[in-house]
């Protein structure tokens, strides 16, 4: 009777384990789903900021060794917009002009300006994009072409106050200020950097 009363009591205590195992089993799949979930959610919630983070923090890793590089290029940038702004007809005139200069003397002096400037730039093209300096290029060229047609458009007998007078007339009829536009890519260069 004693072993029978014992198995009894052993049957019970497996079974009440048993529930008891079920029941802890059921309860942590219960936590172990959630927590996934939980985590899964807080993960798609913050992974911008964590890609953000990450990026930041590795792209200041070496970041002592493009200083320099980034700053030649900002050199670069900023050197060519002096450069647009100094063959701007509207400035370029303005600081050329000598009274009672003639029409070939100021053709002279502009032209020479234009292309002295040109060279003094020309090694920015390394730091900047291709795109852009084709850009500057064209610009550096169409000026040049539209003193050029100036000059040629008026009588020989004509000032050099009538050249700036024509160029800069010429330039009130364009739609689009080239100089301005080539500026703005300048800029739109320049915030892609950061």
């Amino acid at each position: 009777m004693y072993i029978f009363v014992r198995t009894i009591g052993i049957i019970t205590v497996l079974k009440q384990n048993r529930m008891d195992l079920q029941k802890f089993l059921t309860d942590a799949a219960v936590l172990a789903i959630g927590g996934v979930v939980t985590v899964s959610a807080a993960y798609y919630l913050i992974r911008p900021e964590l890609r953000t983070y990450f990026r930041l923090r590795f792209s200041d890793r070496g970041k002592e060794d493009r200083t320099p590089l980034l700053s030649l290029r900002l050199q670069a940038y900023e050197r060519l917009i002096v450069f647009i702004e100094r063959i701007n007809p509207a400035n370029l005139f303005i600081r050329l002009h000598q009274p009672g200069i003639s029409l070939t003397d100021l053709q002279a002096i502009v032209l020479n300006e234009i292309r002295s400037e040109y060279q003094h730039n020309i090694t920015q093209q390394l730091y900047i994009s291709t795109a852009t300096w084709d850009v500057v290029k064209k610009l550096k060229d169409d000026t040049i072409a539209m003193v050029n047609n100036g000059v040629r458009s008026l009588p020989e007998n004509a000032t050099g106050v009538d050249l700036s007078k024509k160029v800069l007339h010429h330039m009130t009829t364009i739609e689009k200020n080239p100089y301005d536009l080539t500026l703005d890519l300048i800029k739109k260069d320049i915030h892609q950097l950061f």
